[in-house]
Formats: structure tokens, C-alpha cells, sequence
């Protein structure tokens, strides 16, 4: 006897996840797509084991404290979504399921303060960098020590030392004549970690004739907050998101993740008087790749000798956002040789803060993506995400890692990619 689904209780979010699990018809072609899978061999760990918990829970058979451990394993990659006959919607459920349940759920007390440092932290550069700063200078004496892994990982994922932001202006001229003009979302702790990510998009966006407008008043998209379950600080975040970028066409995102995280803005309002606005907000932002693809993307020169690189899909962007091909045709426009990874579907890891609150299955899923990319044979590996960039960097020792932007701009400034990229 199927049990039904109290959707009458939940409202529009009871129909969202009711419609995902009846979706599914436990065929099993997830279970080669899904990360944690592939690393612990366990049903329950698995997309459709993940779909019956999850279904048991709503339906009362199964307290919620039972599935969590299973639950929160999952990365969120959506590589299952990409895998399944059937179109379920994974990443619907499992996002609208962690904002349903997320204020019902029992943390310990070390637990709470930890995620809740961590959300109150890495959406505001302000906050995050002074931190960022003192852990890149206790590293060096802290590293070596056996140190719990909630302090550990945090550490590990840190650079040697932090770039310094440099001051933008609100608006950048098109290079010749205006072809688009755009809204750049600017990030989180991109901006601490990665600032030249910024840097270089405006400049490779400014030489294919796009205006580049950096909104007053933005500030993190909250996809962290949101695919955490957070719904009441993702929202403040996506409402001052969407009132930022009110005046502007097209919302570029450089980020994977946000990217992402701001096409799921529905999912927040759902039944709200902002859901109308979010889809209309979700429907203007762009990958910076698809952008460029879409406009007729104007090339750098070749770089000055053959250069071979290892293309990396962030899973927010190859499954997530269904964007694949645009990235490899802009590097095989730029004269650059396109090498694919085995096991290229399979996420690296980072998911968001996941290598933060489960950093030994990130471990191994970041290993196992290093060995695939240094296999190539690359000069250098690409990719279109901060998060897959910092934990790919953790694990691959002599290859430059760098976003495509930074690639792109190097060739437009006619450098040497190996010259102007850290390994």
C-alpha cells in the first residue's frame, strides 16, 4: 500500500518534493553517476536511497534524525540528474527538502556554532578576510599538527597567502562598439580568495564589446546559504541580490555555483509574492561562458606555442545549469587543444562548503579528481568555478589550475599562460 504524501501540510514545497519522488522508478542509473556512491558502496547513500529516506521521512515512518546522516552526504552535484531516464528533478528535491527540514533537525552544540560560523562568515569578504588572513598565518604551525577536521579542512583549504582585492569601478566601457550590456555578480569569498577571477572576467568581457555594470549593493547570491538549508539567511540574500540587479538585462555570473544558486531562487519563494520575480531574475543570468557563446565570442590571439589543457565541468554548471559545450568552444577558439578527463562527470568535492562538513569523503573524491586531470598529460587545468579550483589546487602538485577567465585574459594580454598562472 503506498503511503501518501502530506502535501495539503506543505504547500507548494510538498508538491515540489511530492512530484520529485514519484518521479522516480529506482532503475539504478544514478548509482554510477553519484560521488558518494562511487566511495561508500551503500544503497542509502545513493540518489534513489536518498529518495526512499526522504520519502519515508515526509510520509512519518522514518524520524528525520535517521536520514540525516545519509542525507547530508549528498554533494548536490545533480550528476545523478543528468544520468536519469526518468527526469527526476534531484536537485529540486534535495534543496527544497534541506530548506523544509533544516529548522527540525538536532545539532550539537560544537556542530551549530561551527555551521553557523561558517554562514555568517564566508558570504561577507568583509568578515571572512580578516579570518582568512590569520589562518593563512597560523597555517605554517597549525598544518603539521593533528588537529580536528573541523579546524583542519578549513585550513588545509587556504592559499599560501591572500591576494589583495584591488578597488573596482561601478561601470567598465565596451572595447569598440557596445554589443551587450550586463550586471557582473562579483561573488563572496571569490573576492578573497580569487579576486583576479573578477579582474579578468571584466577585461575579457570589455574585448568582446560588452559593457560591464557592477551594481551598488550586492553582495553574496546566498547559494551557500541555500543548498545548506538555511532559507531565512538565503533569502535576505537573494532579496538584496534581486533588488541590485533590478536595472540590468543580464546577470553574469563567473561561479558555478552561483550561477546556480541564483536560477534556484524559485525554490526560496515558492507560494511567496517574490516567486514571480525570481524566475524572472533565474531567467536572465548567464554563465560567463554561455554569454560569450551566445553573443559570438571574439577571440584572443593563439597562445605563442601549443598549449594542451585539461577542461574540469564544475557539476553547478555541466549538470546543475545543463552547460557543457560553450567553455570547450571558447578555449578551441582561443587555439587551445581540449583535453577531457576520465571520469569527467564525477564532482571533485568542493560542492559549495561540503569539503568543510564532510572533508574525508571530499578528500577522496579530490584525490581521485587530481589523478584524473594530471593523466592527461595537461599543461595547465581549466575550469569555471572558485570552489573546484581551490580543491583541485589542494590535490594537484605542479599543474597550474586556472579559472577560464584568467586564461583568457593571459592570452588577450599575449602571456604565456605557465608564466602568468600559480601552480
Amino acid at each position: 500500500m503506498q503511503h501518501r504524501i502530506p502535501v495539503e501540510t506543505l504547500g507548494k514545497e510538498g508538491e515540489a518534493m511530492a512530484h520529485a519522488i514519484e518521479a522516480c522508478v529506482h532503475c539504478g542509473f544514478c548509482l554510477p553517476a553519484c560521488p558518494t556512491y562511487q566511495v561508500l558502496e551503500e544503497e542509502m547513500d545513493s540518489p534513489r536511497g536518498r529518495i526512499y529516506l526522504m520519502k519515508t521521512v515526509l510520509e512519518g515512518e522514518l524520524p528525520l534524525e535517521e536520514a540525516l546522516p545519509y542525507l547530508d552526504r549528498c554533494l548536490a552535484c545533480q550528476a545523478c540528474v543528468t544520468a536519469c531516464p526518468s527526469g527526476v528533478p534531484y536537485g529540486e528535491l534535495i534543496a527544497t527538502f534541506r530548506l523544509h527540514t533544516e529548522t527540525k533537525r538536532h545539532r550539537s552544540p560544537f556542530e551549530e556554532v561551527y555551521r553557523l560560523g561558517l554562514l555568517r562568515t564566508l558570504p561577507y569578504p568583509q568578515r571572512f578576510r580578516p579570518l582568512a588572513e590569520l589562518g593563512t598565518r597560523l597555517k605554517p604551525l597549525l598544518g603539521p599538527l593533528p588537529l580536528p577536521k573541523a579546524l583542519k579542512a578549513p585550513l588545509d583549504l587556504l592559499p599560501e597567502r591572500l591576494p589583495q582585492e584591488e578597488a573596482l569601478a561601478r561601470v567598465y566601457p565596451a572595447k569598440g562598439e557596445r554589443r551587450a550590456r550586463v550586471g557582473l555578480l562579483l561573488g563572496c569569498a571569490q573576492r578573497v580568495l580569487r579576486p583576479s577571477i573578477n579582474r579578468a572576467t571584466i577585461r575579457v568581457l570589455q574585448e568582446n564589446g560588452v559593457e560591464v555594470v557592477l551594481p551598488e549593493g550586492q553582495g553574496c547570491c546566498g547559494a551557500l546559504n541555500l543548498h545548506a538549508g538555511d532559507k531565512e539567511g538565503a533569502r535576505a540574500l537573494a532579496r538584496n541580490t534581486l533588488r541590485a540587479f533590478r536595472e540590468v538585462d543580464a546577470v553574469v555570473s563567473n561561479a558555478a555555483g552561483c550561477g546556480s544558486g541564483m536560477k534556484e531562487y524559485p525554490l526560496l519563494f515558492l507560494g511567496e509574492a517574490e516567486e514571480e520575480e525570481a524566475r524572472a531574475f533565474a531567467a536572465k543570468v548567464k554563465d560567463l561562458s554561455v554569454l560569450l557563446d551566445e553573443l559570438g565570442f571574439l577571440p584572443p590571439p593563439p597562445p605563442p606555442r601549443p598549449l594542451r589543457v585539461a577542461y574540469h565541468d564544475a557539476c553547478h554548471l555541466l549538470h546543475a545549469q545543463k552547460v557543457k559545450d560553450p567553455p570547450r568552444r571558447l578555449l578551441r577558439a582561443a587555439g587551445v587543444e581540449v583535453l577531457e578527463p576520465k571520469e569527467a562527470e564525477l564532482c571533485c568535492g568542493s560542492a559549495g562548503t561540503y569539503n568543510l562538513f564532510q572533508p574525508e569523503i571530499a578528500e577522496v573524491l579530490g584525490r581521485r579528481k587530481a589523478e584524473n586531470l594530471e593523466a592527461t598529460g595537461a599543461d595547465l587545468v581549466v575550469t569555471g568555478n572558485i570552489g573546484c579550483q581551490t580543491q583541485i589546487r589542494r590535490y594537484l602538485d605542479g599543474v597550474p589550475v586556472l579559472h577560464l577567465a584568467e586564461l583568457l585574459e593571459l592570452l588577450y594580454e599575449g602571456k604565456s599562460p605557465e608564466e602568468g598562472a600559480e601552480a
